[in-house]
């Protein structure tokens, strides 16, 4: 088990954790919470050892594995399937080993090397590192794409499926779920609920904590408190634990009350100064219960817009895609048919990569429809939130320089304050004050960036709020504060998120963006997400069809080496060569038997070779699977270095009939289409 007893943790001058207490036992499904910089990636940090406690004791057993995502961005060549198999950290020593002994010829080590690869789950890893691409969003066809030729985003999905591929007892996640759609989450959830090591989980997503984790620790004010159960769970527990506080505060507060006045009133009376001066000492002991400080709570509100037109836009037989550098157009989206009323609330559902994104932004105008029409209702007013926050705000400005480049484009129409004063208050309640109003905004954190746009956004008043991905860097109090303010909001709202809770509690439609349309989804979001686990299984599917069809074209386009003489050439067939139509019906049919016959004759041997071979290789098999389990017994030196000779002596002998087995079902392929043509 992983033990803090009496830890301290500084960063810098800042005490994060301060004498500090917990246990966190094996198999535990761990949530870890707290206000954004209360301490838990550096909670994190010394949990992988990057960090030392200054004082107290931390244990850690020295036998586990630990996983976590690396949160550099991959450069490499390689490609997504390699990269991801390399996260298999054990299975690469033992290959490595492997070839170590068979360089140096040790018997004994070739053995122990076969019977580690066997335990490592060579025969499977392939198919379980793109079992974990296919999952996290990928398509069949990017299996081989190099990391390099991703974006940002995709290949932290790729570093997160090589930490989930590396074999671990203690699994450490810190905001998994920022860069997956709601597919991949979903996806993501199923896979964590089957991990049986011990996992740590740092996550602002609610549903997401509910789903996979058992226990809750709380940073807060330098301490860590532990609850029973999940996120949901933490919070009815915490609530209970602030009432009864309150209320031991309160029922202290009145009897030291009433002891001081007892003591006010008698301390100058001879007779009762020796029953005063008990209650001061029995004042002095009292262990003093703390007051309940509530933590100031992030809350904003969308003003109301100055017009609703309705409908907000109609959407007419329209294309969307995008244009390339050459001007060639790509269609994503066609035959788009729908419209958007006044007061709206749209959730867009759709699997990663079907357009969910390009449909935004063409209705926020920064992409043009390709074909048909989007027409917008008079005073439409689009308020924006880009799933890239920097793809609005400028790295090198400040907040404060931001506000007054917006107001001095907007000012005059929306006739907000613009007086720098005005927009320094207004940047305050959104929680930028003093100094941090004149900070580059390329030194911001990702949940900072997502606040200033959102403040930029309420200060449009606009009528429509097109909104992708907003919660990708907010912590869960100011996701209940957005959540908050959209239901308040009396425009329309079109969403884009993978918070499932934020969808639940402010959309009442959803479309649904898949296989080139858009159309109405008529469900739940419970249904929604069976729909997705349902897609991903016909993606596994589908990539072991793709598998199998790999495999069987490079049979077929394998060389033969040395063929038999027999059936070196192709088949000729004057009675197939000749024209069909020249014979009735009879004649043909005698020609086919023929052909049949003479395909028969060549291709015998072949297949009586065949057979031989498949029992050949389902004895290697077996034998190889004998020597394994002998391998785990105990044996003496010279037994272990035989068994790994004849392991490695099988190992030769099968490649040599795998190639041969490969040259036969080429010819025979060509016989068969030689006859057929």
């Amino acid at each position: 088990m992983i033990t803090l007893k009496n830890v301290t943790l500084r960063r810098g001058a800042k005490v994060v954790l301060d004498s500090v207490s917990a246990t966190i036992n094996p198999g535990e499904n761990v949530g870890l919470v707290g206000r954004n910089g209360a301490g838990k990636s550096s909670l994190f940090a010394l949990l992988s050892g990057k960090l030392h406690e200054d004082g107290g004791d931390f244990h850690i057993p020295s036998s586990w594995r630990m996983a976590e995502v690396a949160q550099n961005m991959p450069e490499t060549d390689q490609s997504a399937t390699d990269f991801v198999l390399e996260g298999d950290t054990r299975l690469a020593e033992v290959q490595q080993q492997l070839l170590d002994a068979e360089a140096s010829d040790d018997g004994m080590a070739i053995a122990h090397a076969y019977s580690d690869l066997h335990d490592a789950g060579a025969h499977d890893a392939v198919a379980r590192a793109q079992a974990l691409i296919l999952g996290l969003g990928f398509r069949v066809s990017e299996l081989d794409n190099p990391v390099d030729s991703f974006s940002g985003g995709w290949r932290m999905r790729l570093q997160l499926a090589r930490a989930l591929m590396c074999p671990s007892d203690l699994l450490l996640l810190d905001e998994p779920t920022n860069h997956l759609d709601l597919d991949a989450l979903v996806w993501l959830e199923a896979w964590l609920k089957r991990y049986a090591g011990t996992m740590i989980v740092i996550s602002h997503d609610r549903e997401f904590l509910d789903a996979i984790t058992n226990v809750t620790l709380q940073i807060q004010a330098g301490q860590l408190n532990r609850y029973g159960g999940n996120y949901s769970k933490f919070e009815e527990l915490r609530a209970q634990q602030l009432e009864l506080q309150q209320a031991s505060f309160s029922k202290q507060q009145e009897k030291m009350a009433h002891l001081q006045k007892f003591i006010d009133r008698f301390k100058a009376k001879a007779s009762k100064a020796k029953q005063a001066q008990s209650r001061v000492k029995q004042l002095d002991r009292m262990e003093k219960i703390a007051p309940v400080l509530a933590e100031a709570d992030f809350t904003f509100e969308f003003k109301e817009p100055a017009n609703l037109p309705n409908p907000m836009l109609a959407i007419s037989d329209a294309s969307f895609g995008y244009v390339d550098d050459e001007g060639v157009p790509t269609t994503i989206l066609s035959g788009v048919n729908r419209s958007v009323l006044a007061g709206q609330r749209i959730g867009i559902l759709g699997a990663n990569g079907q357009g969910k994104s390009t449909l935004v932004k063409t209705i926020a105008r920064t992409m043009k429809a390709l074909g048909g029409s989007v027409t917008e209702g008079k005073g439409l007013n689009i308020g924006y939130f880009a799933q890239q926050e920097l793809d609005v705000l400028r790295p090198a400005e400040n907040p404060l320089e931001h506000m007054i480049r917006l107001a001095k484009e907007l000012g005059p129409d929306l006739k907000q304050p613009s007086r720098e004063q005005d927009l320094r208050s207004y940047l305050g309640t959104f929680n930028f004050t003093g100094d941090m109003v004149k900070q580059a905004v390329g030194t911001m954190s990702g949940g900072e960036k997502a606040r200033l746009v959102l403040a930029m956004i309420v200060w449009q008043r606009p009528n429509l709020l097109l909104l992708d991905e907003p919660t990708n860097h907010l912590d869960l109090a100011t996701r209940e504060a957005l959540a908050m303010a959209l239901n308040d909001f009396d425009g329309t709202v079109m969403l884009v998120s993978h918070d499932r809770a934020l969808l639940r509690s402010v959309c009442e439609d959803f479309w649904m963006v898949g296989r080139g349309v858009v159309g109405p989804f008529d469900g739940d979001l419970d249904a929604y997400q069976r729909y997705l686990l349902d897609e991903s299984r016909r993606l596994r599917e589908e990539a072991r069809l793709a598998d199998q069809a790999q495999t069987s074209t490079a049979r077929a386009d394998a060389p033969a080496a040395a063929p038999p003489a027999p059936a070196a050439a192709p088949v000729q067939s004057t009675a197939v060569a000749a024209p069909s139509l020249a014979r009735d019906g009879r004649e043909q049919r005698k020609l086919d038997a023929q052909a049949r016959q003479q395909q028969a004759e060549k291709t015998k041997p072949l297949k009586k070779e065949l057979e031989q071979i498949d029992k050949r290789l389902a004895a290697l098999s077996a034998e190889r699977a004998t020597l394994e389990h002998k391998l785990a017994e105990s044996l003496a030196p010279a037994d272990i270095a035989d068994c790994g000779k004849r392991l490695k002596a099988g190992h030769d002998e099968t490649a040599r009939l795998e190639e041969r087995w490969l040259e036969i079902s080429s010819l025979l392929e060509e016989i068969q289409a030689a006859v057929a043509g």
